[in-house]
C-alpha cells in the first residue's frame, strides 16, 4: 500500500504540471472564440441595419439572408453564438473545470485531461442548444416586428422592461442559488468517475446551473444587441467577477443596480421618443 503522505506528494507534483498545459489550452480557446466574435461583429456591422417605427434599427442577425436556407442561417447563428459564449463564459469556468480535473486525478484517474475536456465540451454544447432556442425565436419575432410598425414602436420600452426585470434578478435568491452552485468547489462523488459519460453529465449539468446563474446577463445581452461588443465586454467583465471574487452576492448586485439604471435610462429615452 502507497504511503498516504506519497500519494498527496505525487498529486501535488502532478497538479502542478499539468497546470501550464490547461492554461495554455484554455487561451488558445478563449483567444479563438474572442477572435471569432470579432470577425462576426465586424461582419455583422458591415451589413446596413434596418431603420424600424420608433426611431430604432434592426440589425441582420435575426434575419435570413436572400437565399439563405433555415439550416443555413441556424447553423451561422448557432456557431456565432457559440464563438461568443466561449470567449465570455471560458474566463468564468475555468476554474470550476480545473476543480474538476484535480479531482479526477485526485481519484485517481490516469484520463484527467481529456475527460475534463469531455466535460468542457458538455459544457458549451448546453450553450449551444440554448442558441439552436433562441435563434427561431428571434426570427420569429423580428418578422412580427417588421408587419406591425405599432409593435416596431414599443420595442424599445420593451427592451427596457427587460433590462429592469433582468437587473432586478440579481437581487433575488433564484440568483444566490445559481452563482453558489457554479462557484462550488466540492464535486459530487457521482460524478468522480473516470468515464467519458459521467464527464459529459458533470459538464451539462454545470452548464445548466450557469445558464440560470447567467440568465439576467443573457436576456439583456439580447435586449441591448446580441453582437453589441461592449455589451458582451461588460457581461464577460460581471460573470467572471460573480466567479471569481469573494464576496459574489454584492457584485450579483452591483451588476443589478447598473441593469436597472440602464433599463429606466432607456425607458425614459423611450418615452421622451414616443
Amino acid at each position: 500500500m502507497l504511503n498516504p503522505l506519497l500519494t498527496a506528494r505525487c498529486t501535488a507534483h502532478a497538479r502542478v504540471a499539468a497546470a501550464p498545459a490547461f492554461i495554455a489550452v484554455a487561451a488558445l480557446l478563449f483567444a479563438a472564440g474572442v477572435a471569432a466574435t470579432a470577425f462576426g461583429s465586424r461582419a455583422m456591422a458591415d451589413m446596413p441595419a434596418m431603420a424600424m417605427p420608433g426611431g430604432w434599427r434592426m440589425d441582420m442577425t435575426w434575419m435570413r439572408m436572400p437565399g439563405q436556407s433555415a439550416f443555413a442561417a441556424a447553423a451561422a447563428f448557432v456557431a456565432m453564438w457559440t464563438a461568443m459564449m466561449l470567449a465570455m463564459m471560458l474566463p468564468a469556468i475555468a476554474p470550476a473545470l480545473w476543480r474538476y480535473r484535480v479531482a479526477l486525478a485526485a481519484a485517481g484517474s490516469a484520463r484527467a485531461g481529456r475527460l475534463c475536456a469531455v466535460a468542457g465540451l458538455a459544457y458549451f454544447a448546453v450553450w449551444s442548444a440554448l442558441g439552436l432556442l433562441i435563434h427561431p425565436t428571434g426570427l420569429a419575432l423580428s418578422a412580427m416586428l417588421m408587419q406591425s410598425p405599432a409593435l416596431a414602436r414599443a420595442a424599445p420600452a420593451a427592451a427596457a422592461i427587460v433590462l429592469l426585470l433582468a437587473g432586478l434578478l440579481q437581487f433575488s435568491a433564484w440568483k444566490r442559488r445559481r452563482l453558489a452552485c457554479c462557484r462550488t468547489a466540492t464535486i459530487p462523488p457521482a460524478y468522480r468517475s473516470a468515464d467519458a459519460a459521467t464527464s459529459w453529465r458533470y459538464g451539462a449539468r454545470l452548464g445548466l446551473h450557469c445558464i440560470g446563474g447567467c440568465a439576467g446577463f443573457t436576456a439583456a445581452l439580447l435586449a441591448v444587441g446580441v453582437m453589441d461588443w461592449r455589451a458582451m465586454l461588460l457581461a464577460t467583465a460581471a460573470i467572471a467577477a460573480e466567479r471569481w471574487l469573494p464576496d459574489s452576492g454584492r457584485i450579483a448586485k452591483v451588476g443589478g443596480v447598473v441593469l436597472v439604471a440602464r433599463g429606466l435610462w432607456q425607458l425614459l429615452s423611450a418615452a421622451t421618443a414616443g
